[in-house]
């Protein structure tokens, strides 16, 4: 059993470990994460790291958890407020296009998701439950078809506006939503 059931000498300190993991991975990849690196980041004894992690395995799954967690509730709250079939589209453009959801560093700790979970089973559920998550928040607004079109979409678009050197502008990318959702 991991040390989660400790009493609170540092009760901060198991959130700091993830943290510093995200951190990392965000900074140099998830090949950079470990235990040594973590405890330096969290600023944290090495022993602190292994007692809360039984395996690097665990502390990147939790880490990933953390972030697909947060992206989800960021996500769900634009749609949330929209009370409006264009309000929902212009929530999804905005998901797509705006800097609530998808900054730099969420971007690219979402990128080591994906190829972290390509390679590791048990991180696919993660994946899986923030899809699930994104699918059930566009669902509030439109069928479950065009909710699971407009997820994909969404991932496709925002990776690919990262990369582009001519990005889809959001005047487009509304046309495209109001065409998948019309």
């Amino acid at each position: 059993m991991t040390g989660s059931s400790r009493g609170p000498n540092d009760p901060g300190r198991r959130d700091r470990i993830i943290d510093a993991a995200l951190e990392l991975v965000a900074e140099r990849g998830v090949v950079s994460v470990t235990y040594r690196s973590v405890a330096q980041a969290a600023a944290v004894p090495l022993g602190s790291v292994t007692y809360y992690f039984d395996s690097l395995q665990q502390l990147l799954c939790e880490a990933f958890t953390r972030l697909a967690e947060s992206e989800s509730s960021r996500y769900g709250a634009l749609l949330e407020r929209a009370r409006t079939p264009q309000e929902a589209r212009e929530a999804v453009v905005e998901i797509i296009c705006g800097q609530q959801v998808g900054n730099e560093r969420e971007l690219l700790l979402s990128y080591e998701l994906y190829a972290f979970a390509a390679r590791n089973p048990e991180l696919r559920s993660v994946m899986r439950s923030w899809m699930q998550a994104s699918r059930a928040a566009l669902s509030r607004h439109f069928d479950t078809r065009t909710a699971r079109a407009l997820d994909a979409l969404i991932e496709g678009l925002i990776i690919h506006n990262s990369v582009d050197e001519e990005p889809t502008s959001r005047e487009d990318i509304a046309v495209v939503v109001e065409a998948i959702t019309g």
